[in-house]
């Protein structure tokens, strides 16, 4: 009797889990069929597709293709950023030129002179034939020419520079292949992409790297009493030879001209991704004046001058610790109309304080040649001021 119950019971619940397997199937697919994702007619004409080939969205229920979307990965597209990438290299590329010069240097071991070819990058930016490149590309250099992107040569000549901006115009009288436009630099953001061509080692003749603005508004000592200031910082490679070629947005506008790049610091740190760019704005008001002109006016006053550092103040006792120490006042010279005399140490222009961000040159800069000035200097320890107007370098 017990082993009878024990069959019964097992013969039980095999029913009953069949029973609710039935119940379960049939619930699932009246729901699916309610919300019109499958039919009777569905089920009967399912295929097996095979996995080397892919249905199309078509094919796909609506409902089913939304509720798949949210399961699936999510890849990121760059082929619009590749595209508009290519596009600005062929738009500014044949623009883009290599500049070569040669310059005379001393040398070795009976002073000899001896010639050697210097080159740089150089681009287009009117159709009249002006260049734009680098001041210290084409600084005491002579027989001056550009090789364009299909290799050939143009004679050049130098139309004027400003030495402080590091920049030059050349002109050529052959055929121009392509004119690059000129940006707005103010508008960059830390981030934005920006591609730097030029001719690297002066072989590498229209090289592309791409990178990012880093920052904008840097400013790097020349060792020379100023500063270059209001530069663009990017991580595209820049590299020896690079130097006057442009750096350009996106939108294949001339954001910049590139002009140096710092790969070490006084720690004898290595450092890489360090490039900068002269901003375009700055590029666009010493450009127009100089084809306008010939030259870039800077204002001038006329002294030979120290720049006076915390530890030159300590070791010759001076009274300020940031500032220009004329050594030499120029004979009829804005300086020497003023009243000024070797030893005063100049601390101000204007409203402008000669400090450690903004040397003595900085400051000048800020005005315009003509414009009247009060100059504020110690002169035997005594704080003094004095109106010049400031002449034209």
């Amino acid at each position: 009797m017990k082993r009878k119950a024990i069959v019964l019971l097992v013969i039980f619940v095999s029913g009953f889990t069949a029973l609710l397997g039935a119940i379960s199937g049939a619930l699932i697919i009246y729901r699916l069929e309610t919300r019109g994702l499958l039919s009777f007619d569905q089920i009967e004409s399912t295929e097996i597709i095979p996995t080397t080939e892919t249905p199309s969205v078509q094919e796909t229920p609506p409902e089913i293709a939304k509720e798949l979307d949210t399961q699936q990965t999510i890849f990121v597209d760059s082929t619009d950023i590749q595209t508009s990438i290519t596009e600005v290299v062929q738009k500014v590329g044949p623009a883009v030129v290599t500049v070569v010069g040669s310059i005379n240097y001393q040398g070795f071991p009976f002073g000899s002179t001896v010639t050697s070819d210097v080159s740089g990058s150089g681009v287009f930016v009117s159709p009249q034939g002006y260049i734009l490149t680098n001041y210290h590309v084409v600084e005491d250099a002579f027989d001056l020419y550009v090789i364009l992107a299909d290799g050939s040569q143009q004679s050049v000549t130098l139309v004027g520079f400003d030495k402080y901006a590091d920049l030059a115009v050349l002109k050529t009288e052959g055929e121009v292949p392509a004119v690059a436009v000129l940006g707005n630099s103010d508008s960059l953001d830390p981030g934005e992409s920006v591609i730097a061509i030029g001719s690297p080692l002066g072989d590498f003749k229209n090289s592309v790297t791409v990178g990012v603005v880093s920052a904008t508004g840097r400013a790097i000592d020349t060792g020379e009493g100023y500063k270059i200031e209001d530069l663009i910082q990017t991580d595209a490679a820049i590299n020896q030879g690079n130097s006057g070629g442009p750096l350009v947005n996106l939108v294949g506008e001339v954001i910049g001209i590139n002009t140096l790049i710092i790969r070490s610091s006084g720690s004898g740190a290595t450092a890489e991704g360090l490039g900068f760019a002269i901003a375009g704005n700055t590029v666009q008001a010493v450009t127009s004046q100089i084809i306008e002109t010939g030259r870039f006016s800077r204002p001038y006053l006329g002294i030979q001058y120290q720049t006076i550092t915390p530890n030159i103040a300590n070791r010759y006792r001076l009274p300020v610790e940031w500032g220009a120490y004329v050594m030499e006042v120029g004979t009829d010279s804005p300086a020497d109309l003023a009243g000024l005399l070797p030893g005063d140490i100049i601390i101000k222009i204007g409203e402008i304080q000669i400090d450690k961000s903004t040397s003595y040159l900085n400051v000048l800069f800020q005005y315009q040649a003509g414009e009247t000035v009060i100059i504020s200097f110690v002169r035997d320890g005594e704080e003094l001021e004095v109106q010049v107007t400031l002449g034209e370098s």
